[in-house]
């Protein structure tokens, strides 16, 4: 075989389904044969032209498992025939400053997956070895790969907020993130809170690993949580400033507000609720590699999992367009094998 499949994207949702040739992996990086590439919001950088040149095609996906199969120069500790996982970062580069001081996640020549470089919608990927996270046996290709991005970005979150065990989490938006975030806050060991529009997902929310289910549309979700004694971390998932603003006030003394729902509107907050009591609010983007190592560990022995919809990769443009459009639940895997 001298060429592989690659759904290209140009200008707003344009794909077209490409033969290129099978080329060898540039010094440092590996090629990988993709087994499985979930299909994540974020794709939208790219498949609704939201770069620098828009026009110029690109391969969207970020959520790939599969298998080495060529190795570039300078590649140490890698093996033809190993499971490797990529998420949204795509290997830092060693020598930044943010490199030089540990802060790899915020590397400043650090490729993102599927929006600079060409991503998983495809049978073949190139990618820098510093980007490779292990893929434990134990774990199908469709279940790991919505855990590299979605699972990593909500295990990143509750490590940032260091909740004690046994205090109360609240996970608002029961979605792509939110499903998982119940599941990694329950199996921390945390009394958790979900926060979520109408009483629909409240089973489901149960099910997940939730003690309480918040309708914030028919009460106060702050006052919900303070109820409740306060939230020591609330991980605000849904793409609304406003609706998390309204969970500010349900956080208990010292209670941290993580979000990691890119929200077009702003989050607004008083001064006197952050200064009295300490209450903190930050952001969380993703992990490095062996954080990703490290989610996926605790994934499989804690039995989390995401819900998936399966299509091949044949329907690429299909699964993105189901996605867009709040019809997945919860996360669409492309399985490149079908």
């Amino acid at each position: 075989m001298s060429t592989y499949r690659a759904f290209e994207v140009t200008g707003s949702r344009q794909f077209r389904l490409v033969e290129r040739e099978i080329t060898h992996p540039e010094p440092g990086h590996v090629r990988v044969r993709v087994e499985a590439c979930g299909v994540c919001h974020t794709d939208a950088l790219a498949a609704e032209g939201r770069r620098a040149d828009p026009q110029a095609p690109m391969v969207p996906g970020h959520e790939i498992v599969g298998v080495i199969d060529a190795i570039g120069d300078g590649v140490r500790g890698r093996h033809i025939g190993e499971r490797v996982g990529v998420g949204f970062l795509g290997g830092q580069c060693g020598q930044c400053d943010g490199c030089r001081r540990g802060d790899f996640t915020n590397c400043s020549d650090q490729p993102l997956v599927g929006t600079t470089i060409d991503g998983g919608y495809a049978e073949m990927v190139h990618v820098r070895s510093s980007g490779l996270v292990r893929v434990p046996d134990g774990l199908s290709p469709v279940d790991a790969a919505p855990l590299l991005c979605a699972g990593l970005t909500v295990y990143q979150a509750l490590q940032q907020a260091k909740p004690r065990p046994g205090t109360l989490v609240a996970v608002q938006g029961i979605g792509g993130l939110g499903h998982l975030g119940l599941q990694y806050a329950a199996r921390l060991g945390h009394r958790v809170a979900a926060v979520a529009r109408g009483t629909a997902k409240a089973e489901l929310a149960h099910r997940l690993g939730a003690d309480h289910y918040i309708d914030s549309s028919a009460q106060d979700p702050a006052q919900a949580l303070q109820e409740l004694g306060g939230a020591a971390a609330i991980i605000a998932t849904a793409t609304s400033g406003a609706s998390m603003t309204a969970l500010v006030g349900g956080l208990a003394n010292r209670g941290h507000l993580v979000i990691v729902g890119a929200a077009p509107d702003p989050v607004s907050v008083s001064a006197a609720t952050l200064i009295f009591g300490g209450r903190v609010i930050s952001g969380s983007l993703t992990g490095t590699s062996i954080e990703n190592e490290d989610n996926l560990a605790f994934s499989l022995r804690q039995g989390i999992r995401p819900m998936t919809e399966v299509l091949p990769l044949s329907e690429a443009p299909k699964a993105y367009e189901h996605m867009m459009a709040g019809d997945a639940r919860f996360r669409v895997v492309l399985d490149t094998t079908a």
